[in-house]
């Protein structure tokens, strides 16, 4: 798959122990992405943070067994994005939802890379 020029970005902020049919959210939305046969998504484990209770999560010594935040992105062209934030309605019940237009540079499997 080769994406360049649009496309749409898609950042899902959740906690780490939110749940979706008994499983992590966040891997049900990786999974999700890929059925939908978006390019890529990436899960990111931040290290402190907030949403909309105020409560600070963090990796503090005292802490750890805090839900610690989650960051799902994604990138794809619109159509497929779109795709799959029709399914999050269903998965994501606290947390945020996000996209912006963004302009891919280069994205491509090495298999498709001409310079190889």
């Amino acid at each position: 798959m080769k994406i360049e020029g649009r496309a749409k970005a898609l950042a899902i902020y959740i906690g780490e122990t939110d749940q979706w049919r008994g499983r992590p959210l966040y891997a049900a939305i990786v999974e999700k992405a890929r059925e939908l046969g978006l390019a890529g998504a990436t899960v990111t484990r931040g290290i402190m943070g907030f949403g909309a209770n105020s409560r600070i999560h963090t990796t503090a010594i005292l802490r750890l067994s805090e839900d610690l935040p989650v960051v799902i992105q994604v990138f794809d062209v619109d159509e497929r994005v779109d795709l799959l934030l029709s399914q999050l309605d269903s998965m994501v019940s606290e947390g945020l939802v996000v996209t912006w237009e963004v302009n891919v540079e280069r994205y491509v499997h090495a298999h498709d890379d001409p310079r190889r």
